[in-house]
């Protein structure tokens, strides 16, 4: 399965801290998710009651199920360390941070999730990222002519 990758995160947000948390699913979420049929774009993670639940995250019912598949948005109970939980937490009590899910990927046989704890950017934090990626691009532009 290749990893799938929330790449609105990242021009979204500013990421400060991330983690690499667990998820549990059910049997035919794990077999969508090999196939590749999961989307991260909407979702987030909440703290409830000490712990950390995956909200609004899309994985396709899988085609080959049976009266018993899953509901695609339903949420799903994130496995992090008490400690880490911990400061998760505290980070989103501070104004304008949220968590939110960057990357989903295979670890040995287990589904894991990069989590990172992020700040809303402003409309002129996105401009200046985007010059500055035209920059680097005309940049590597012109040292590839150069070494021509």
């Amino acid at each position: 399965m290749p990893e799938t990758v929330n790449r609105k995160a990242r021009h979204e947000y500013h990421v400060f801290d991330t983690y690499e948390v667990g998820i549990m699913l059910r049997g035919t979420e794990v077999k969508s998710v090999r196939v590749g049929k999961l989307e991260l774009a909407e979702a987030f993670v909440m703290v409830r009651n000490d712990e950390l639940w995956l909200v609004n995250a899309y994985i396709q019912e899988y085609n080959w199920g049976n009266i018993y598949n899953h509901l695609p948005r339903r949420e799903r109970k994130l496995l992090a360390h008490k400690s880490e939980i911990t400061k998760m937490k505290e980070a989103t009590e501070m104004k304008g941070f949220t968590i939110i899910p960057l990357k989903a990927y295979f670890k040995d046989s287990n589904l894991k999730l990069e989590v990172g704890v992020c700040k809303g950017k402003e409309d002129r934090d996105k401009r200046q990222d985007k010059h500055k990626q035209e920059a680097k691009r005309e940049i590597d532009r012109a040292l590839k002519e150069r070494n021509r």
